[in-house]
């Protein structure tokens, strides 16, 4: 199932925040025959804010899902601004969850779902997910999240 992107997400009624720039020497996303990496993103608000803290700790397992939800949300915004215009995403095919968390927080897969459920609300339940890892650790600036992803895309003359 081919979905346009920009479309579903406004029939959707979704906000996104504005497509994060890179803060070091790597691509946004990066595609490679029928494959579109996302580099890893973090759950950037529309107020260009980030949610920061550790799961466990300064937020709950719902504050974090949340947060990958968020994530979900500013990656859409980078597919949407960087993507060309001949290319159709059909399907999420690998996700890598990660979670700033305590090392008693145990829950990190929960956390994902809310990344992986807006995945399935974009392209469905067949196409939106994917293979996923969902693990814990240490994440840069404090950020509550980070996910990157694989998409399978095909491209249209």
């Amino acid at each position: 199932m081919n979905i346009h992107l920009s479309s579903r997400i406004q029939e959707l009624g979704l906000t996104l925040p504005k497509a994060p720039q890179p803060i070091g020497v790597y691509r946004p996303l990066l595609i490679i025959d029928n494959l579109l990496y996302v580099s890893g993103q973090g759950p950037l608000l529309p107020s260009g804010e980030l949610i920061k803290g550790k799961v466990g700790s300064d937020l709950d397992r719902d504050s974090g899902k949340q947060a990958a939800r968020q994530v979900g949300l500013t990656m859409l915004s980078t597919l949407v601004t960087h993507t060309p215009k001949e290319i159709t995403i059909d399907r999420v095919v690998k996700v890598l969850g990660m979670v700033n968390a305590t090392p008693e927080f145990e829950e990190h897969p929960f956390v994902i779902n809310g990344f992986s459920e807006l995945m399935a609300e974009v392209w469905g339940a067949e196409q939106g997910i994917g293979a996923r890892s969902a693990v814990g650790m240490s994440l840069p600036q404090n950020i509550a999240v980070e996910i990157e992803a694989i998409f399978l895309i095909s491209r249209h003359e």
